[in-house]
């Protein structure tokens, strides 16, 4: 339990100053992001801000990533609109914390290791794609709605003011660094640009404008929806995919950052922290979530190493919504959708593009769709899905060619079959195709000492092509038989003889997550 109860990792130097600029940092970007989302969602722009308090404190403290920061996500928003439409409110409540015992269960049961699974042409892909999303949900920033509430691009000096504004911060965060790295450039660049605003009243889009963010506390509330069965059939469907989502997405931040931190996470432990926090959040007004990939990057991006960062942003939201309101409805939102234009471009994986001409083919177009269904559905469950099929069949396939055959008669007339290359569903046929059951001798032997039978197709493979040998009048010999396929072939009475060549022992890598 002491595990949990430490708010970062002694084992090395937190540096205080950093974790806290770089949590209040975080705290002031994730303040317009949750409003939207909840808009999108239908729902009032507080439950975005709750669930973002709510999620972002219980996954930083209890998570398996340090310096991740998850919250209200529009991941979880295009998954959520529906049930909103038709039923309300309160059935998002429900939805969300049955999402939550799910994504529990799925740490429980030790689940988040499939995140190995996910080939890395499918991350770039997944990486770009966020990174394009990112990019392009800031392009509303530069419209404004028209006499008949239409959003419609800002012309004039609006215009040249939001561009002035959006080039500064950016400007600010790209060069600051190279100066000093004493405090986080994105804070710094946020600081500067509001105080011009405020300072000179220039007139320009602030967080007021989009919605108020003055509340209290998130108020505990069970939700007001008939505990039957008929709820159940409504707000389940919507709970699974929010759950699947939830944990795609925040596995797949939490390698993201592994690989940039160089450290590793522990992807169980942050199924059982998301589920926890979506439990909680659906208990006290929130939309639910999961980790955001933007917020994450600006933290990391700012020296963040530990889980007080978290903690910090999570806690300074609350402070904002209870005692702050009307001081952060003033930041103008030229500064927060530079800071996250910033994002959008160190997100993207620039390397991807070396891939191009080096790297096969498959893996580009497997990157490519994974990025375009990505930006397109706005469904990251589905491309991250739709890559690992595409690539486990691109894999399937290449291994079905890769079966052959060397034949050979020796000096006592016995016909040899080596077979190279696994024997699985895809390459059964080519398997087949390799032996000439009524052209051989009366003896044949087929070598498996550099194959491996992988699954029951294969099996079924072996059985058949006994029984054709039988058929014939022939005597069939199996010879180096992996010790698992011969667990598989102790039942086949059709296999004439079985020489045993213990195999290779291959161990399983231990599961450290």
């Amino acid at each position: 339990m002491y595990q949990y109860l430490r708010l970062f990792d002694l084992s090395q130097k937190v540096d205080y100053k950093t974790e806290i600029l770089a949590g209040l940092t975080v705290a002031l970007a994730m303040i317009p992001e949750a409003i939207a989302f909840a808009l999108i969602a239908g729902l009032s722009p507080l439950t975005g801000l709750y669930a973002a308090f709510t999620i972002g404190l219980i996954t930083s403290v209890f998570g398996g990533r340090p310096g991740m920061i998850s919250g209200a996500t529009g991941a979880v928003a295009v998954v959520i609109v529906s049930l909103a439409q038709s039923h309300g409110v309160e059935y998002i409540f429900a939805a969300v914390v049955l999402a939550g015992i799910i994504q529990i269960l799925a740490g429980v049961l030790r689940l988040g290791k499939f995140i190995r699974l996910v080939p890395h042409p499918v991350m770039f892909g997944f990486v770009n794609g966020l990174a394009i999303i990112i990019f392009l949900s800031q392009l509303d920033q530069f419209k404004a709605p028209d006499s008949t509430g239409a959003l419609q691009w800002m012309t004039g000096m609006p215009m040249y003011i939001m561009l002035g504004l959006v080039l500064l911060t950016m400007l600010i965060i790209w060069g600051l660094p190279r100066l000093t790295k004493v405090v986080p450039s994105s804070l710094v660049a946020i600081l500067v640009v509001s105080s011009m605003v405020i300072g000179l009243g220039i007139d320009t889009r602030t967080v007021g404008d989009i919605a108020s963010i003055q509340g209290g506390f998130p108020p505990f509330h069970i939700p007001a929806v008939p505990f039957s069965l008929e709820t159940l059939e409504i707000i389940f469907p919507y709970a699974l995919i929010v759950a699947g989502v939830g944990l795609i997405e925040s596995l797949l931040t939490l390698n993201l950052l592994d690989e940039i931190t160089e450290t590793r996470g522990r992807g169980n432990k942050e199924c059982v922290a998301q589920g926890t926090a979506n439990l909680v959040t659906g208990l006290f007004s929130g939309m639910g979530g999961c980790a955001m990939i933007g917020q994450s990057l600006i933290n990391v991006s700012s020296g963040s190493r530990a889980r007080l960062s978290g903690i910090v942003a999570a806690v300074m939201l609350l402070v904002f919504i209870m005692f702050g309101a009307g001081l952060i409805e003033q930041l103008p939102m030229a500064a927060l959708t530079g800071v996250m234009i910033m994002v959008s471009i160190g997100t993207f994986e620039w390397a991807s593009f070396n891939m191009i001409g080096k790297m096969p083919i498959a893996d580009v177009l497997v990157g490519i769709s994974v990025a375009a269904i990505t930006v397109l559905l706005h469904n990251l469950a589905l491309a991250v899905l739709a890559g690992v099929i595409i690539s486990a069949l691109v894999f399937a396939w290449e291994n079905a060619k890769r079966i052959r055959a060397r034949k050979f008669v020796d000096e006592k007339g016995v016909k040899h079959y080596q077979i190279m290359g696994p024997l699985f569903f895809g390459s059964v046929t080519a398997f087949n195709e390799k032996f000439d059951v009524q052209g051989d001798p009366d003896e044949v032997i087929i070598d498996f000492r550099e194959s491996r039978v992988a699954d029951m197709s294969g099996i079924e493979a072996l059985n058949r092509i006994t029984e054709r040998y039988q058929k014939a009048g022939k005597v069939l010999h199996l010879k180096y038989l992996s010790p698992d396929c011969l667990r598989l072939l102790k039942n086949a009475e059709k296999v004439v003889d079985v020489n045993i060549i213990e195999d290779p022992t291959y161990k399983v890598a231990m599961d450290t997550y």
